[in-house]
């Protein structure tokens, strides 16, 4: 693929392969080792790349320190790099010719305690039309990357050229070691977690220092990248976490208890598509999706501690759609 367009002295056009060198650059973090990824020579990966930046007009590597990294204008251009690709890709795939999936992404959790009805449904009324679940350990669950039509994320997204659409929040819950003394209690506030490390999945998580005030803030933090290591990290003992009420039902851990936070402020969980034309089926996923909470919300939750429906995914769940109705898609953060 070309874009027609001159570049240079030599009028050549830019194709999928200047974009993917690019792409390779960027995530390898090297010259060298994107080579090695494309099967190419990194003389080779070099002049691709000089041919891109020379056609854009923008340097998007730079190279003058001892480790490689992207420019402003490099990160500004990896988002769209990839969505492009992505197209080219599922454009030329033969096994989608005759049916066209919709990708639906998210970083963890899904869609809570309605993954199920959503999918079971989906199927029913819409045979012809595939919906893919995609875990994807990204903040946009690879929707700014063109790796999904649509994505399930919680908390606030700030990422540009994004519609969001609040479907419902959920209760806050302590992710705890299962044999620490904050496991025995009912619930637990905000402060209770400070006196030890706090686990922080920097990649995909909406947790961030600032759930906390500043003047009574975790006394450390531990870093990971994705949910199964921050599972791993509380279950070690190497410290608490914070997420919402839909983990303890779709990521149960031998090693994890899920206590309720009482003061800690709810988590939206949001519908996400690109700004700009999309899947055909899209406004019929943002269609159901409502109608399921709406369903959802119907059905009272049994007689139960507020830690019982954590555990079985309640809390938060259809209790906390009961508080609000889903907004219209939207452009911006929540």
């Amino acid at each position: 693929m070309s874009t027609g367009q001159g570049m240079g002295k030599g009028g050549r056009g830019i194709e999928v392969r200047h974009l993917r060198a690019f792409l390779a650059i960027a995530d390898e973090g090297s010259v060298t080792r994107a080579a090695t990824r494309l099967r190419v020579t990194q003389p080779v990966v070099s002049r691709t790349l000089a041919a891109l930046e020379g056609h854009l007009g923008v340097r998007l590597v730079d190279r003058s320190t001892h480790h490689l990294a992207l420019t402003a204008g490099g990160v500004a251009f990896r988002d769209k790099a990839a969505a492009a690709v992505g197209a080219f890709d599922e454009a030329l795939d033969p096994g989608r010719l005759h049916h066209w999936p919709l990708r639906l992404g998210h970083a963890w959790s899904a869609f809570g305690p309605y993954t199920t009805p959503l999918l079971r449904t989906w199927q029913q009324r819409h045979p012809d039309t595939p919906l893919e679940l995609l875990r994807i350990d990204d903040r946009t669950a690879g929707l700014t990357r063109g790796e999904v039509d649509a994505a399930l994320l919680r908390g606030p997204v700030s990422a540009p050229g994004l519609v969001t659409e609040v479907l419902f929040t959920e209760q806050r819950v302590a992710a705890v070691a299962a044999d620490g003394p904050l496991a025995a209690h009912d619930s637990l506030s905000l402060a209770d977690l400070t006196g030890d490390a706090v686990v922080l999945n920097t990649v995909s998580g909406a947790t961030t220092l600032d759930l906390w005030p500043p003047h009574a803030r975790p006394a450390a933090t531990l870093t990971v990248a994705n949910t199964d290591d921050w599972l791993t990290a509380i279950a070690a003992g190497r410290g608490s976490g914070v997420s919402g009420a839909s983990t303890a039902q779709m990521h149960p851990h031998a090693g994890v208890t899920y206590v309720p936070l009482d003061d800690a402020p709810p988590l939206p969980v949001l519908l996400a598509r690109r700004d700009g034309p999309g899947h055909p089926a899209l406004p019929r996923l943002a269609e159901l999706a409502r109608e399921i909470v709406a369903r959802e919300r119907r059905t009272p939750p049994g007689r139960s501690t507020g830690r019982e429906r954590v555990l079985r995914g309640e809390a938060g769940g259809p209790r906390a759609a009961a508080e609000g109705t889903a907004s219209p898609w939207r452009p911006g953060t929540p």
